[in-house]
């Protein structure tokens, strides 16, 4: 799926070594009720179901969510894991925050020089991992198509969890 140049209004202009404009795309959270989870934001909270994707072979399911608002890009996933029985802990039900950058390797240099660990390389050109101070996960996205696989990324194994 490809996504549009962002317009000033959209982005928040960071320096070229955090990849260029990084825009704000969704925050993750797992969920163990799907239909609930997707009734309190729609129904308590009047926020739209966008989009939805089933993984067979993955054995989850992901519901995207909006404000509806058409200035409001950001979206909430709700992440159901199909055989997850048990609630998830405090902290665990939380996924990630997402973001688009303009050149995903470019930006996990840069952060890498801030010894900032890249727990999942990019080696496909067009999604990393990685850890805020407070460990929260964030996770950087390719803007537009992916970029030709190179090293040092593709050669780079998973650090830790993320």
């Amino acid at each position: 799926m490809a996504r549009s140049k962002l317009s000033a209004s959209q982005a928040v202009n960071l320096p070229l070594e955090l990849g260029g404009n990084v825009l704000f795309l969704h925050s993750m959270i797992r969920v163990l009720d799907l239909e609930r989870a997707v009734n309190f934001f729609t129904q308590g909270l009047g926020m739209v179901e966008v989009r939805r994707r089933d993984s067979e072979r993955g054995r989850f399911t992901l519901v995207f969510l909006s404000s509806g608002d058409p200035h409001d890009t950001a979206q909430i996933e709700l992440t159901y894991n199909w055989d997850q029985e048990e609630p998830y802990t405090t902290g665990r039900n939380f996924g990630h925050l997402a973001f688009a950058v303009d050149d995903i390797y470019q930006c996990c240099a840069h952060l890498q020089t801030m010894g900032v660990t890249i727990n999942r390389p990019p080696r496909d050109g067009r999604m990393a991992f990685v850890r805020t101070p407070d460990q929260i996960s964030i996770e950087l996205l390719q803007r537009g198509e992916a970029l030709p696989p190179t090293e040092p990324w593709l050669s780079m194994e998973n650090v830790g969890s993320w």
